[in-house]
């Protein structure tokens, strides 16, 4: 049928061979994963279930794409047939647009056709830390949040702040944000790296514009099946946890502590991991969010070498997860926002500060696709 197309349309080959198996492969995993068999095996069919959310993004594409293909084919032919001047005309103008919607489709599959990082559906993890430039970048750094939040909101996604420092003239010293939903780590993976501030404190009082920074880091959210924890070696405390007020400050010890001895594998030596959750006053609940950022921290750490050598094999900086790179800078006296990664400028910066990254986003996700490419 795809072939068939090809050599009526004039498809690109490359394309059409891409594609040609995408049904087959929907239909093998939509039924694997109802197997008891596969159900049973968690690891395997977490995998099997994001394959098949790919593909059914992909399938729908494909099918849009075979429709069109089929509709351009068939205005050709009625201009070549017609005999009617109006009805001529206005296959003129389907064809017209079916070839503009033909593209836009071939450039959208490229794009799915991509191999995926298999951690891009995972939630992630979001840590903010105030860089250089005091107080102004704890400022700084609640700015990064707010718009990190005001993103989030947008796409759906579930945010709960692990933990916060806050500066001593607001914003954060550091701030973690969990995050879940749909691709979240895909979508944020380009934010790791330093942002740089360039505005007019507001504790300036000679109007001189000041240069600070603060530093994002995002991780994927481990799964429980991603490392290994011998929980019986896990020591735990429990405590009062503080607050504005409320009857159980300092009346329910729902706050929790945890301490693990874990080998790294990069130095071979033995640390202690310790971890405070306060985040509800509930214990079991916070005993919960401790273990979930215990495996993200290990997970961090023991891929860490995997994720450099990714890196050292990339033709670019756009994903690697550099946290110590400055990717971005945000001046505020000429509007500007630029991403030094791929040397693009915008003049939004109160839509980006505001929640709109989309369009950063995607340009710096078309500029490692086409490098991939």
């Amino acid at each position: 049928m795809l072939r068939a197309l090809f050599f009526r349309n004039f498809v690109p080959m490359e394309l059409i061979e891409q594609i040609e198996g995408v049904d087959d492969r929907f239909a093998e995993v939509s039924t694997l994963i109802t197997d008891p068999a596969v159900i049973a095996d968690r690891k395997r069919y977490v995998e099997l279930t994001r394959e098949y959310k790919q593909l059914e993004k992909l399938s729908a594409v494909v099918g849009r794409y075979k429709g069109a293909l089929n509709g351009r084919q068939e205005a050709r032919e009625l201009i070549e047939t017609e005999t009617d001047p109006e009805m001529r005309a206005m296959a003129k103008e389907e064809l017209e647009s079916l070839t503009t919607e033909i593209e836009a489709i071939e450039e959208e599959l490229k794009t799915l056709l991509i191999p995926v990082d298999p951690e891009d559906s995972k939630n992630a993890i979001l840590e903010i830390r105030a860089g250089t430039g005091g107080d102004e970048a704890a400022l700084f750094a609640g700015d990064l949040t707010k718009m990190y939040l005001k993103f989030c909101e947008s796409k759906g996604w579930k945010v709960t702040v692990s933990s916060e420092s806050e500066g001593a003239m607001g914003g954060f010293k550091e701030i973690v944000l969990a995050i879940s939903g749909e691709d979240v780590y895909g979508t944020l993976k380009y934010e790791s790296g330093v942002h740089r501030v360039q505005r007019v404190p507001a504790t300036e009082t000679q109007g001189r514009v000041h240069t600070s920074a603060a530093t994002v880091a995002v991780l994927p959210e481990a799964e429980e099946f991603d490392v290994e924890i011998n929980e019986g070696e896990i020591k735990w405390d429990t405590f009062r946890s503080g607050g504005a007020g409320g009857q159980n400050v300092n009346k329910v010890e729902s706050g929790v502590r945890l301490r693990y001895m874990w080998r790294n594998p990069l130095t071979g030596q033995s640390e202690e991991i310790l971890i405070e959750c306060t985040e509800t006053r509930d214990q079991p609940k916070n005993k919960e969010r401790a273990l979930s950022r215990l495996r993200t921290f290990i997970y961090d750490r023991e891929h860490k070498k995997y994720l450099d050598d990714i890196a050292s094999r990339r033709k670019t900086l756009v994903s690697t997860g550099d946290r110590s790179a400055k990717i971005r800078t945000y001046n505020f006296p000429q509007g500007r926002i630029t991403d030094h990664r791929i040397n693009y400028t915008v003049y939004n910066l109160p839509g980006v500060l505001g929640g709109d990254l989309t369009d950063l986003l995607e340009h710096l996700a078309i500029a490692e696709r086409d490098l991939k490419a």
